[in-house]
């Protein structure tokens, strides 16, 4: 009882930050005010902890922004904007005192706080079970979710779970790899177990079972298990997953929530502030102009490729940032490269950003690419994967598709979504590619060659102020001590 007392009272404080949206599954009341005297009682408690899950994640210095950055290092984009640490990163310069490794460090470790606090005290509530075991998916999830993250930046972080907790044991050492593995596996696996097929209209933006499938999907494809990664990712695409209409459905407010988008931040317009968005619209348009994308990228597209007005504000588009503006041109000194991330920015009628904008993190037509990977790199045939992408778009079809038009279907499909460099490493891992190569190329004044050692650069390394406040028990990334 002690034990579920402290964490009910440090679940009450995070609490206090949680920010709901008017509309759907968010909308509820504060609970800030919760003790815990007069907490995790009831299945309102449950569902409130639930959503506290969630709250977290569209914050500045997680997903919205700080996630995004570890992107800049890719041949898509220059950083932008006026953060100085990001030159150190996108110039593979960094040195475990950068401000930016640490920024979502303890706001990660916050929302698995929030998870564990979920599956200690939850399984105690009298409930409805469905119900019960929705939240409890939700929590295995999203505490996968934040593993992966932490996995694919830094490689190994201590793991903190519900015994951990219960132990009072926080300050721990560096887990394994294996123990990495481990936990990101069993908690997706739990939440695919435990969570909906669907959510009714009530629970849009709650994570599904395609949610989980389709981040095992990419963890074993990460780990080069093609039987396992094809498995699950089957079950993405012969599921309620169907890839929408248009690309550009994934990227509009009206239609943010269809059934492709297999996990998205949700925002809505009032409540939640999406700084996405903010970040990638230009500044004389309302943003911060922020990672802006490189004519590398452009030319990559094929010609008549639709995905590419949609992805990609460039000069001469002429775009309706409402208000007085109405239709605008992009014009000469708009931004900074002449392009800019279109994909995750929207104008409300009336002029100025729309907050109705979602945050995506994962397309059920990333699966689709990572399937057609797996089947490619074990000596199958992935057109038929590949070919649904493109047909969508118009374009021709592939025969017997080798890793050089997969390469290409995931950079232009995926431009912007935080998933290149972590392409680009894993190829070179498996000797696709020639990585530091690539990286030398010149491609012109925004993304000079650059110096990408391996195997250091394959991790960034663990912020040097969490070594220090470990006293110790955290030891550094090789080659960054």
């Amino acid at each position: 009882m002690k034990n579920r007392i402290i964490i009910t009272a440090i679940f009450a404080l995070l609490t206090i930050s949680f920010n709901s949206c008017k509309k759907g599954f968010l909308n509820s009341p504060p609970y800030g005010q919760s003790t815990s005297a007069d907490f995790w009682r009831n299945a309102d408690d449950a569902i409130a902890a639930s959503n506290a899950l969630y709250s977290f994640l569209g914050d500045e210095y997680l997903f919205a922004h700080t996630e995004q950055t570890w992107d800049i290092c890719s041949d898509d984009q220059w950083r932008a904007g006026d953060h100085p640490e990001d030159q150190a990163i996108e110039e593979f310069t960094y040195e475990p005192s950068n401000v930016q490794l640490n920024d979502s460090w303890s706001r990660k470790y916050e929302v698995i706080s929030r998870a564990n606090a979920v599956l200690i005290n939850v399984p105690g509530i009298d409930m409805d079970q469905t119900l019960k075991n929705r939240i409890l998916g939700e929590a295995y999830f999203v505490r996968g979710l934040i593993y992966w993250q932490f996995y694919k930046i830094y490689g190994q972080v201590p793991v903190i779970t519900e015994a951990d907790v219960i132990n009072n044991d926080f300050n721990k050492p560096k887990a394994s790899l294996d123990s990495m593995h481990k936990r990101i596996e069993e908690d997706f696996l739990k939440a695919a177990d435990l969570l909906q097929l669907q959510n009714d209209a009530a629970n849009i933006g709650r994570a599904t079972k395609g949610s989980a499938w389709g981040y095992l999907t990419k963890f074993y494809v990460y780990l080069e298990n093609w039987p396992k990664a094809i498995e699950y990712g089957n079950n993405v695409i012969t599921g309620p997953y169907a890839l929408a209409p248009s690309f550009g459905d994934n990227f509009t407010p009206a239609t943010k929530n269809n059934p492709e988008m297999l996990f998205s931040i949700q925002c809505t317009e009032g409540w939640t502030e999406n700084v996405t968005s903010i970040y990638s619209a230009p500044r004389p348009w309302g943003g911060w102009g922020f990672n802006e994308p490189i004519k590398d990228l452009e030319d990559e597209f094929e010609e008549n490729d639709p995905r590419l007005t949609y992805t990609m504000g460039k000069i001469g588009d002429v775009i309706d940032i409402g208000g007085s503006s109405g239709p605008t041109e992009v014009y000469p000194g708009l931004t900074n490269t002449g392009y800019f991330f279109r994909k995750y920015v929207s104008w409300r009628p009336d002029g100025g950003l729309d907050n109705n904008m979602n945050i995506p993190l994962l397309r059920a037509a990333d699966v689709y690419l990572l399937v057609a990977e797996a089947k490619i790199r074990s000596s199958q045939n992935g057109d038929a994967e590949i070919n649904a992408v493109r047909s969508r778009n118009g374009l021709a079809d592939v025969e017997n598709a080798t890793m050089t038009e997969l390469m290409h279907e995931r950079r232009v499909e995926l431009a912007g979504e935080n998933e290149r460099h972590q392409d680009l490493m894993r190829w070179d891992r498996a000797g696709i590619i020639d990585l530091p190569a690539h990286y030398a190329i010149d491609r012109g004044p925004w993304k000079p060659g650059r110096t990408f050692v391996v195997p250091k650069n394959y991790l960034f390394p663990l912020p040097q102020r969490q070594i220090d406040l470990s006293n110790g028990t955290l030891v550094q990334n090789p080659d960054f001590d």
